[in-house]
């Protein structure tokens, strides 16, 4: 029997839904300090998700757009975004998802250790931390975008967590939004937990999920199972990912 041992959160769309209350109006903010004629909504920003990396939106977006931007030019926007999404998240446009707290809260009690694996960089990703935890922080470190040369769907900054930790594949946990996040993940091996964001995701047959849900849940708000362990009880607890994990 497998036990549990580390459990490695994404970010964005996993632990707090930060895409639409943060990212895409800093985006927005960003064009119009810079004088740059653009302007993402909502279906256009939820389309380039499927762009890992904020720079490589942009860079896909100008070349959609025939726009010639530099290198340079493409970082200096990327810049003025992290300023404007840091200071959306200290006002307080991102909240926890439901059930997240809970679940955390209830891996330290049962001594699991957790990390984060990100595409975001260090500085938002430690900002958001310290807004959403406080003092209270429970992951014993972060791979954010600085720390791997390839980011998610590449399985490095998955493969990268597990030899920091030292925690075998088979007593680890990730729970994942995306596409590309689930991706990675499966490809670094780690058995996978996917949690619906309120971005749509379309998983086809290509990509082996054992567990898809609507959210981790909580007593207001139970978690569905979409595919995956049937659940005894309102939402996702240690016991049932101790559960998943042995029928992975």
């Amino acid at each position: 029997m497998s036990y549990l041992e580390g459990v490695y959160w994404d970010l964005d769309g996993t632990i707090a839904n930060t895409e639409l209350e943060a990212h895409l109006p800093a985006f927005n903010k960003s064009f119009e300090a810079l004088g740059i004629d653009w302007y993402w909504d909502k279906n256009t920003y939820i389309d380039l998700l499927k762009i890992n990396g904020g720079k490589n939106r942009i860079a896909y977006y100008a070349n959609l757009k025939n726009h010639k931007l530099t290198k340079e030019f493409i970082s200096k926007i990327h810049l003025e975004k992290q300023k404007h999404y840091l200071s959306l998240v200290k006002d307080g446009a991102v909240t926890l998802k439901n059930g997240v707290c809970r679940l955390i809260n209830e891996l330290k009690i049962k001594e699991v250790r957790q990390f984060i694996v990100t595409s975001s960089s260090k500085k938002q990703v430690t900002l958001l931390v310290d807004v959403l935890f406080g003092n209270r922080n429970p992951f014993e470190f972060f791979i954010s975008s600085e720390d791997v040369d390839l980011h998610k769907p590449h399985p490095l900054p998955y493969l990268k967590a597990i030899a920091s930790s030292g925690i075998k594949n088979s007593n680890s946990i990730v729970f994942e939004d995306s596409i590309p996040g689930v991706k990675s993940s499966l490809s670094a091996k780690i058995p996978t937990i996917c949690v619906k964001s309120n971005i749509p995701s379309y998983f086809d047959k290509d990509i082996p999920l054992k567990c898809l849900i609507n959210s981790i849940g909580d007593d207001k708000e139970n978690t569905k199972i979409i595919t995956g362990p049937l659940l005894d009880g309102k939402y996702i607890n240690y016991e049932y990912l101790v559960q998943f994990l042995n029928n992975c």
